[in-house]
């Protein structure tokens, strides 16, 4: 990809491709914006219907209490996306973790072999190799 990258520069395609970025980052803006004085005229309308049909005060209150429960939606739905987020970063972390100190006493134990005396070598050599076989033996829960 960084070959591509330098290659672009070289033959002057990088220019032309910011151009191509900028303009449809201006098209796209442009329509953006036009969606957005779209819906609210479409709302001023749906606003409009409803005055006229129940009165403007219920249409005011109607749309006022309709708002709020979009917002609360989009509240509620973004704490339970981010809880899901942290929930599986904190398993990820855990489970990097365990590999990296599986990974150091693996990368120690010669050096420690070398130092120290055999009869309290054993024991270490026991338990990393006992982590080891407990990690990869683990059931695994299925996905939700």
């Amino acid at each position: 990809m960084l070959g591509a990258l330098i290659a672009s520069i070289a033959s002057g395609e990088l220019a032309a491709s910011l151009e191509r970025a900028k303009g449809a980052a201006v098209a796209y803006l442009l329509a953006a914006l036009a969606s957005f004085f779209g819906l609210v005229f479409l709302l001023v309308a749906a606003f409009i219907f409803a005055a006229d049909r129940y009165g403007a005060l219920t249409a005011a209150i109607g749309f006022g209490v309709g708002f709020f429960v979009v917002a609360l939606l989009v509240i509620v739905v973004h704490r339970m996306q981010t809880r899901r987020v942290v929930r599986r970063a904190r398993r990820r972390h855990g489970s990097e973790a365990r590999a990296l100190a599986a990974t150091a006493a693996i990368a120690f134990a010669p050096a420690i072999i070398a130092r120290a005396r055999l009869p309290f070598v054993l024991p270490v050599l026991g338990a990393i190799g006992y982590a080891i076989y407990a990690e990869n033996t683990r059931k695994r829960r299925p996905r939700r």
